[in-house]
């Protein structure tokens, strides 16, 4: 079995049809639909429908498919492996929430992009829940999470950081100044909230619900940059990570509102699978990540309040 019909397989899966796999690895239709027949030849099983001008994998199509993956996996991480640290090279495939890929991530990545030009770097964004079943299924290298301390036997687990959180509002809020905010202040205000699904979110929504109170779900935004803005705009108030509005509490664009979140702690993680083997890539990833997390640490926290 040829590693490189598995690899036209994967790309057919990925992009749906023949005709845009041959564009996208510059062969001609010809010679993917010979790959293909190849592979299904030495099966002794179609793993494609042709049903309406679309391809839609078999049965054994779908068996086959994680099997394809892992050997795919495998075979860049063999190249990896021969490969001098100056020479190094493959990809690494990194999740992480939006809060930490916009304001934990990008100093690491430069370092790492410095001293590791030819290494790839793909970031997915995702939720907490989303990031954990993708490091399970194998689908990345290493996720960031943004969430109370979890351990899971399946994966290796490590606490970076504890995330301050911060609520925000507008400069000239009613509440800028006042002391110990609880819940009930918050029964009229307009909060604005990152996505569904987004850990401290659900943990603040949990909270204020055991107080009696139930903000309007519908105002739903995925970027925090966008959230900031529509705060500084005198929309409402949010709940976000400290390290996402420092920069502009310093500047005095947002107040921070004093408001006690020991009930919606949360920590920087990190993840991946224990049984995946660790390419010289990932492992010189992992060195930056650490000598960046201990002065994440060492940081003092910013008096705002």
């Amino acid at each position: 079995m040829e590693s490189r019909h598995l690899f036209t397989f994967l790309v057919v899966v990925e992009v749906g049809s023949f005709t845009r796999a041959a564009q996208r690895l510059d062969y001609a239709q010809s010679s993917i639909t010979a790959q293909i027949q190849a592979l299904e030849a030495e099966l002794g099983t179609p793993l494609f429908d042709r049903m309406n001008k679309k391809i839609l994998l078999t049965d054994a199509g779908r068996r086959l498919l994680p099997y394809a993956q892992e050997i795919s996996k495998m075979h860049a991480l063999a190249k990896d492996a021969i490969r001098s640290d100056a020479e190094m090279s493959g990809t690494l495939t990194i999740g992480a929430p939006e809060s930490l890929a916009a304001f934990r991530l990008p100093n690491i990545i430069r370092e790492y992009r410095k001293h590791h030009p030819a290494v790839k770097i793909i970031l997915k964004p995702g939720a907490c829940s989303e990031l954990l079943e993708m490091i399970r299924s194998g689908a990345l290298d290493i996720a960031f999470l943004l969430q109370p301390e979890l351990e899971d036997r399946e994966l290796h687990m490590e606490t970076l950081v504890y995330e301050k959180m911060a609520m925000i509002a507008p400069i000239d809020h009613p509440l800028v100044g006042r002391a110990h905010i609880v819940p009930e202040d918050l029964r009229t205000e307009t909060i604005l909230h990152t996505e569904s699904g987004c850990t401290y979110r659900t943990l603040f929504e949990q909270y204020l619900n055991s107080h009696g109170i139930f903000p309007d779900p519908s105002l739903e935004f995925w970027s925090i940059e966008a959230i900031k803005q529509c705060v500084m705009a005198g929309l409402g108030i949010s709940f976000l990570p400290l390290v996402a509005v420092e920069r502009e509490l310093q500047e005095h664009k947002l107040a921070r509102l004093d408001w006690d979140d020991r009930e919606q702690q949360v920590y920087t993680q990190l993840s991946y699978h224990l049984k995946k083997w660790q390419s010289p890539a990932l492992d010189a990833f992992l060195k930056i990540v650490h000598r960046h997390a201990t002065e994440w640490q060492d940081a003092p926290l910013i008096n705002t309040v």
